[in-house]
This record gives structure tokens, sequence and C-alpha cells, in this order.
């Protein structure tokens, strides 16, 4: 039977990035001259992508499209030199990637961070190498939750949805999944306005340290 592939979303899943995030968005309404935002506000809209979180927090501007994306541009120039100023893998992250790397399993990113963002990250952290596969909205063409870009991250890492599991924090990422025909294991401490309890999960795990008895669950031990 072949190896099994292991997708995980990044931000608020494998990463805790919402203080780098969230520092350059006040940055950007510094800038605006606008109130900053609340640190525990918008850390939960985060799964809902940059641009909308702009767009919100500048809601009282009246920008057009145009300057929201000007802005977002600025947004991600200044990101990029700090992407890992303050944003750290959550903990366990590690020591249960490397087990089940152990086990044999393919492990991959599908994130709806731009693909040389994602990396960038991972490999500040030192966590890049790891992966098979590290794919964002602009690797495709398509973001989540349209299955196409996890089955194309699927297929990047060598892996098939038939023996697939994905690892989120989000009711994206569990749409995502179900569509795909892939089970999904879903953190309960990610990026969510919605309690993760009532998002369809298969499994919810509150620490990585669960992960491997969670996969060992849902999907057969590669052999």
């Amino acid at each position: 039977m072949s190896a099994a592939t292991l997708v995980f979303d990044l931000d608020g899943t494998l990463v805790d990035t919402a203080p780098d995030l969230i520092d350059t968005l006040n940055v950007m309404l510094a800038r605006h001259q606008v109130a900053t935002v609340d640190y525990a506000k918008a850390r939960a809209l985060i799964g809902g992508g940059v641009k909308p979180l702009i767009e919100r927090a500048l809601a009282c501007r009246r920008l057009s499209a145009a300057e929201i994306d000007a802005i977002f541009q600025q947004y991600l120039e200044h990101y990029v030199a700090h992407i890992a100023d303050r944003s750290r893998p959550y903990p366990g992250v590690t020591d249960a990637l490397d087990l089940l790397a152990r086990r044999g399993y393919r492990l991959a990113v599908c994130t709806n961070k731009l693909e040389g963002l994602a990396v960038r990250l991972l490999e500040a952290l030192g966590l890049k190498d790891r992966f098979a596969a590290i794919c964002g909205p602009d690797t495709f063409g398509v973001r989540k939750p349209d299955p196409a870009i996890l089955r194309g991250t699927l297929t990047r890492a060598g892996g098939r949805a038939e023996r697939a599991l994905m690892v989120g924090d989000s009711g994206t990422d569990v749409v995502t999944a179900r569509a795909a025909g892939v089970p999904v294991v879903l953190v309960g401490f990610g990026y969510t306005e919605i309690p993760v309890s009532e998002l369809g999960a298969d499994r919810i795990i509150t620490h990585f340290d669960a992960l491997p008895a969670a996969v060992d669950e849902l999907i057969a031990l590669p052999t």
C-alpha cells in the first residue's frame, strides 16, 4: 500500500502567524491615520484572508478596490521583511512532523497564503524541507475552499486523495477537504470566528501531540 499524504494548512495550523500579520496590519492602519485593531478580534478574522481583513479595518475610509489593492501591496512589502519576527510553530509541531515522517507519511502544505510567502516563512522557521510540496493560491490559480488546490497539492507531493488527510483550523479547510473526498482534522487553537466544534471535522486536536493518534484512527498506516 502506498504511503499516505498529510496536507497541512499553514496560518493558524502549523504556525501562529497572527503576531506578524496583525503587526503589519497596524502599520498600514497607522499610515492611513486609522485606529489600530484589537489583537484578539483581528486574530479570529485572519482565516478569511488578509485583504478582507484590510477592507474591514479600513471600512471607515470607503476606499476603492484599486486603493485597497495598493494598500495590500504595501502590506505584502512590509510583511515579507517581518514574516518571522514573532511567528512561531505551535507547540509540538516539529516533533509531530518528524514522527509522522518516520512512519512513512508524505507531508505537504496547502495554504491560502501566497506560495512564495509560505516558502519564505517555513524556511525562516526551519520547517521547509519537511514538506514534499508547499502550495498557495497562486500555485494553481485557485484558493481554498476550491478542492482543486488540495488535489493539485496532493499531485505535486506525489500523493492521491484516496490516501490522504488534511489538517487545518477553519471551516474553509473542512469544506475543501470534503469536496476533495479527504478526511480532515482540525486544531482547536487556530483562526476561526466559528467555534471549531461546530465545523464538522472528523477529529479535533488541542495539541500536536495528539495528531499521530488522530491520523492512525482516520487512515491506515502506510506499509
